[in-house]
C-alpha cells in the first residue's frame, strides 16, 4: 500500500535540518506557537492562511503544499467548506487546475455544493481567471444539466465565452452547443449573448445562422427598449441589469449584421437599405455621452458602408471619394481602415481596377495591420482575424492579377499558413485554387513552401483530393 506523504512530516524534517525550535519558527513565520503545537501533537489542520505563512517561512513557492493539503485534509474526509472555498480561490489565482479538479471531484456528489461552486466560478471569471472558472462552470453545468435553470444557462454562456479562440472548428462547436440555452437567460442578458454569438457566426461566415441571430436580437432589443422607456415613467422601478452597450445599439447593430449578410450574398442593394436604417438615429431617446459616442460610430460606419455597397455593386464613380474618405477620417481605427481598403481591393479584383496609388498611399498602415495580433475582445478576436485573412487574400489576388508575382505569392502563402493554423478550411481551399491558377509563375522557394503547407493540410484533413 502506497504511503501518502504529509505536510506535517516535511515540516518536522525542515525544523530538524535547520535546527529550529517551534518557538523560533513561530516568531519567524507569524503563526502562533500554540497553533503549530496543536498541529503536531493533535494533528489539528492549520488554516490555508497559516499554511501560506508556513510555506513562505520555509522558503518554498506559493501553493507548494496545496496538493498535499488536499490529500491530507480534504480527500476521504467529509467536505469542509471552510477549507475548500479559500483553497479553490487560491488555486484559481495560482492556476493550479489539477488541484481544482481534485477538490471538485470530491464534493460534486453532493448537488448542494453546486450553487457555492457557481458563485466561486463567477468571482474567478470576473477576475479574469478563466481557466479555473471554466472547470467550475463545466462541473456545475454537468450537475444541473437536466434542470431548466437560468444558472445553467449562465454557465453555458460563460463556457462559450471562454472557449472562443483561434480554432474555428472549436468555435463552431462552442456556438452550436450554447445557442439552445440563450432563451433561458434573463431577457437583458440575452442581448449580449446574442451579440457575442452573432460575432462568432460572422467570423465563421455562417450567414444563415448570423441572419437568424441578428433578427432575433433586433426583435428582443426593440421590445426591451420600449419597455425601458415605459418603465421610466413609473416610480420605484428597479434599474436594468448592466449591458455592455447602450440598449439601442443592439437594434442598430442587428441592421449592420444583416447588411453584412446581404453583402456576403452579393445583394448590395438590400445591404444599402439596411445601412440606411442605421444612418438616421433621431429616434434614439437617450442623450448621455456614451449614447452619443455610439450614435457617432454608427453614423461614421454608415457613411463608409454606403460607399462600400455602391462600389461593390459596380458604381465606380464613388472610388475616389471613398479612398479620400478613408484617408481623411481622423478617428478611424487601424482595423476599420484596412476593412475599407479591403473593399476597394475586392472591387478592384472584380472590375479590373488599378488601385496602385491607393496601396502606395496606405502602405505603412497595410504593413502594420498585416503584422498585428488579435485582441482579447470577442469581436476583435473573432472578426478581425477573419478580416485580416480576407484582406491579405485579396492583396495576393490583386498582385497576381497585375503580374507582381513575388509580392502576390508572399501574401498568398501567408494566408495559406494562417488558414492552416486556425483550421480555416474555406480559405485554405481558396488559396490552393488561386496558387494553382498562377503556379507557373512561382519560384522554387514559393513552390516548396506551398507543397509543404498543402501536405500539412492533408494531414490535418482540411481538404481532400
Amino acid at each position: 500500500m502506497k504511503h501518502t506523504p504529509t505536510i506535517l512530516a516535511e515540516f518536522e524534517e525542515y525544523l530538524k535540518q535547520n535546527d529550529l525550535t517551534l518557538a523560533q519558527f513561530a516568531e519567524y513565520s507569524g503563526v502562533y506557537q500554540r497553533t503549530l503545537s496543536n498541529w503536531i501533537t493533535q494533528h489539528r489542520p492549520v488554516s490555508l492562511q497559516q499554511l501560506d505563512r508556513i510555506t513562505l517561512a520555509m522558503g518554498l513557492p506559493e501553493g507548494y503544499f496545496y496538493e498535499l493539503y488536499i490529500e491530507n485534509y480534504i480527500i476521504d474526509l467529509p467536505p469542509n467548506w471552510r477549507r475548500i472555498e479559500p483553497l479553490l480561490y487560491r488555486c484559481g489565482e495560482l492556476d493550479k487546475l489539477g488541484a481544482i479538479r481534485r477538490m471538485v471531484g470530491h464534493i460534486m456528489d453532493n448537488p448542494l455544493y453546486s450553487l457555492r461552486l457557481y458563485d466561486i466560478a463567477e468571482a474567478l471569471f470576473a477576475q479574469g481567471r478563466h481557466a479555473a472558472a471554466l472547470l467550475l462552470y463545466e462541473n456545475v453545468a454537468e450537475v444541473e444539466k437536466y434542470q431548466h435553470s437560468e444558472r445553467l444557462a449562465i454557465c453555458q454562456y460563460r463556457i462559450f465565452t471562454i472557449q472562443v479562440g483561434d480554432d474555428q472548428n472549436r468555435n463552431l462547436k462552442a456556438a452550436t452547443l450554447f445557442e439552445p440555452f440563450i432563451e433561458r437567460l434573463d431577457e437583458i442578458v440575452q442581448l449580449d449573448a446574442l451579440k457575442d454569438l452573432a460575432n462568432v457566426y460572422r467570423s465563421l461566415r455562417q450567414w444563415d445562422r448570423l441572419d437568424a441571430i441578428a433578427r432575433k436580437m433586433r426583435d428582443k432589443a426593440e421590445i426591451q427598449y420600449k419597455m425601458k422607456h415605459r418603465q421610466k415613467k413609473r416610480k420605484h422601478e428597479k434599474p436594468d441589469k448592466k449591458l455592455s452597450r447602450p440598449m439601442f445599439v443592439y437594434i442598430t447593430y442587428s441592421d449592420l449584421l444583416c447588411a453584412s449578410v446581404c453583402e456576403a450574398q452579393g445583394d448590395y442593394e438590400q445591404a444599402l437599405q439596411y445601412t440606411y436604417a442605421y444612418t438616421n438615429l433621431d429616434w434614439v431617446i437617450e442623450t448621455d455621452e456614451d449614447t452619443q459616442h455610439w450614435v457617432n460610430l454608427f453614423k461614421d460606419w454608415s457613411e463608409g458602408n454606403i460607399y462600400t455597397y455602391k462600389l461593390l455593386s459596380g458604381d465606380i464613380s464613388v472610388l475616389r471619394d471613398y479612398v479620400d474618405y478613408i484617408g481623411t477620417s481622423p478617428d478611424m481605427s487601424e482595423k476599420e481602415m484596412v476593412a475599407k481598403l479591403m473593399n476597394v481591393l475586392i472591387a478592384a479584383n472584380q472590375y479590373q481596377l488599378d488601385v496602385n496609388d491607393m496601396l502606395l498611399r496606405f502602405k505603412t498602415k497595410i504593413d502594420f495591420f498585416a503584422q498585428q495580433n488579435p485582441s482579447a475582445d470577442m469581436y476583435t478576436h473573432q472578426v478581425v482575424p477573419e478580416q485580416s485573412t480576407r484582406f491579405k487574400y485579396e492583396l495576393a489576388k490583386y498582385y497576381l492579377n497585375r503580374g507582381r508575382y513575388s509580392t502576390g505569392f508572399k501574401y498568398l502563402l501567408d494566408v495559406l499558413s494562417k488558414s492552416l493554423a486556425i483550421n480555416k478550411e474555406a480559405f485554405f481551399i481558396r488559396c490552393i485554387r488561386l496558387f494553382e491558377q498562377f503556379k507557373e509563375f512561382a519560384d522554387v522557394k514559393a513552390y516548396v513552401k506551398y507543397e509543404n503547407l498543402v501536405s500539412q493540410g492533408k494531414k490535418e484533413k482540411l481538404f481532400y483530393y
